[in-house]
């Protein structure tokens, strides 16, 4: 059995190759995205199509998913740039390349933070499923940076904890379309899964409560580059609020960006850095504080936007 998704193909996909949209708009990986693509699974407009097509703007996409037998398989992968920063006992933080994601879910077949981890000699044991053991935070496959799990039980407990009471220090830095106006602020708009587009969220007035604080760092002629501190940790909160405050990440099409302005700085992912994470550790009960650098996509990018 199958399952069938509906999806609108929102503006900024609109003349993306199939395959690269498809991947954008469910969170897979491109490989996945191709592969449904290729064995016929996904119509437009009730046309199959194939992975080097062009989504249309406004058309409809149909998917069937084909069943998926040990979807949620934990696979060891060797990852350029990924990075274990700190471990002990009890907890471990890792610098994240993007195009990996935080634990595997069904029609993702790229790799992920476990299965880099178990790659690496590290294996996690906490309670949950065991695709998410250890796991206390998220990043979108996208997003590259710091984050960290938890290696025992206890620590699992007080860092979930440490996350719910918002204990947690977390710092990203983005490039955002234009020049934000003002260019300090903070949005705080609830935050829902978009009415019309199954793998997106939105501003909604019945959403969560979100929270996001931003400071302008440094200015160019189309883009700016913005610090950011998270109150609350919303799926997409980032990219959701500056979307809807009309500057969207560069390079995320998925939320509105301008996909020559992604091409021009060769991004097929959004600009979005996990810069600096700090928390009371879990059981030695001190201040720990890790930072990461730019990975060498998103210094490029910069490079061309300064030049």
């Amino acid at each position: 059995m199958s399952e069938t998704k509906l999806l609108p193909v929102p503006d900024g996909l609109a003349g993306e190759r199939a395959d690269a949209g498809l991947a954008k708009l469910m969170g897979l990986s491109r490989s996945a995205a191709a592969d449904l693509l290729t064995d016929g699974h996904v119509l437009q407009n009730s046309k199959t199509i194939g992975k080097s097509d062009r989504l249309i703007d406004g058309a409809v996409l149909e998917v069937s998913m084909p069943e998926k037998k040990n979807a949620l398989e934990i696979v060891p992968a060797l990852v350029d740039g990924f990075k274990i920063v700190y471990q002990d006992e009890d907890i471990i933080v890792i610098d994240k390349p993007a195009g990996v994601a935080s634990h595997p879910s069904v029609g993702w077949d790229g790799p992920t933070v476990p299965g880099c981890l178990l790659a690496l000699g590290v294996q996690i044991a906490t309670s949950g499923a065991q695709e998410r053991q250890g796991i206390v935070q998220r990043l979108d496959a996208g997003t590259s940076g710091l984050m960290t799990l938890a290696k025992s039980e206890i620590a699992y407990s007080r860092l979930k904890q440490a996350f719910r009471d918002r204990t947690v220090h977390k710092v990203y830095h983005a490039v955002i379309q234009g020049l934000a106006d003002p260019l300090s602020g903070t949005f705080d708009a609830p935050i829902g899964r978009h009415p019309k587009a199954e793998f997106k969220f939105a501003v909604m007035k019945d959403g969560k409560h979100s929270v996001t604080h931003y400071e302008t760092i440094e200015a160019f002629r189309s883009a700016s580059l913005v610090e950011i501190v998270l109150e609350t940790g919303r799926t997409h909160q980032i990219r959701v609020h500056f979307s809807a405050f009309r500057h969207p990440l560069v390079g995320d099409t998925m939320y509105g960006a301008d996909p020559t302005l992604a091409a021009k700085v060769g991004l097929d992912r959004q600009w979005l850095h996990a810069m600096r994470l700090s928390f009371e550790h879990p059981t030695k009960g001190h201040q720990v504080e890790f930072t990461s650098e730019y990975p060498s996509e998103l210094v490029h990018a910069l490079d061309v936007l300064r030049g």
